[in-house]
């Protein structure tokens, strides 16, 4: 099993910027890769961003693609999300996902875990 907890939502003007964080508990954190995918209302959940076991690769929304990094500290078990240039589009709970493998990290199937997420809000 592998927790996740979610932090850093807030309510932000359009054109700022947030760094989401996601610490991870239980099984060994660098054994899986980790996404971040984001639920507005109303709206099917899509993925945002995935990076590999030791961050060497990550993939990215074209969506999102240029204004958002995703980063990984596995001595501190957390995964990163910077957002920048927020857009009210991107207003969404944003959660973090664990997974095994590699091979459809774009698509929420391919998650083992999940955390509950953490809500953004971007004000035009």
């Amino acid at each position: 099993q592998v927790q996740l907890v979610e932090s850093g939502g807030d309510l932000v003007q359009a054109g700022g910027s947030l760094r989401l964080s996601c610490a991870a508990s239980g099984r060994t954190f660098s054994a899986y890769a980790m996404g971040w995918f984001r639920q507005a209302p109303g709206k099917e959940r899509e993925f945002v961003a995935a990076i590999t076991w030791r961050g060497g690769s990550t993939v990215y929304a074209d969506s999102v693609k240029g204004r958002f990094t995703i980063s990984r500290d596995n001595a501190k078990n957390t995964v990163y999300l910077q957002m920048n240039s927020l857009k009210p589009e991107d207003a969404a709970v944003y959660c973090c996902a664990a997974a095994r493998s590699w091979t459809i990290v774009g698509d929420d199937e391919g998650y083992d875990y999940w955390g509950q997420g953490t809500q953004v809000t971007v004000s035009s």
